[in-house]
């Protein structure tokens, strides 16, 4: 292809990309409402409540379950300056590791919550191995469940994954989340990292809108 043409299919390449990337951000959005759409089967309040920030990774497919395989592509978002409302998303990747008991399903979603601060450092690096480098836990399922057992207050992460209509706390020991810096290219025209992203208070993208009005609708604030 001559640099001519290169150039001349580069907007129709970019804008494919971003239309891409909105259909992944609805698609995270999407997940956490039916995620939360069912109080008694769904992250605790008290739990979402005290959050620092959301990791949202919709559909990740059966062939990623190989070791050193991707995972699949989804979402950082913090909570903005002083615990109110929701900062800008950053791209992330999930690759390795095993999804607990829902290894080998044709699709799974998952859900963390970054718990502490330590947690939201390390979304901020290139990349970290869940485990290794985080401490992190199943995390429990319904409003009533019992949040203040010592693995969920001195855990970095919690995790969930959602198979066939099931949700459930889920192991990712040994997945590694990383910046996913094309797909922040696609939404910011930057290739920004996680650090330049997740800390900077910059105004979300329009795109991010709705995923932005559904964690703040069901948390608004960071409480604790």
């Amino acid at each position: 292809m001559t640099l001519a043409a290169a150039l001349a299919c580069a907007p129709v390449l970019a804008s494919d990309e971003k239309n891409k990337t909105a259909e992944r951000l609805d698609d995270a959005a999407s997940l956490f409402s039916e995620v939360m759409g069912t109080p008694d089967r769904a992250i605790p309040q008290g739990l979402l409540n005290k959050s620092y920030c959301v990791v949202l990774v919709p559909g990740l497919k059966k062939a990623a379950v190989i070791v050193g395989g991707k995972f699949g592509r989804g979402y950082a978002v913090c909570r903005a300056a002083g615990g109110e409302g929701w900062g800008p998303p950053a791209a992330i990747r999930i690759e390795g590791g095993s999804i607990g008991p829902q290894l080998g399903v044709s699709s799974t979603d998952v859900v963390l919550l970054i718990m502490n601060e330590g947690g939201m450092k390390r979304l901020t690096r290139s990349k970290f191995t869940i485990g290794a480098e985080a401490t992190a836990a199943a995390g429990p399922v319904g409003r009533d469940a019992a949040a203040q057992t010592d693995a969920f207050v001195t855990a970095e992460i919690l995790s969930w994954s959602r198979s066939k209509g099931l949700f459930a706390g889920a192991s990712l020991d040994g997945a590694t989340l990383r910046n996913d810096i094309d797909e922040n290219q696609a939404m910011y025209g930057q290739r920004w990292s996680s650090k330049q992203i997740l800390p900077s208070g910059a105004r979300p993208i329009p795109a991010a809108n709705k995923l932005l009005e559904v964690l703040s609708k069901y948390s608004p604030r960071r409480v604790g």
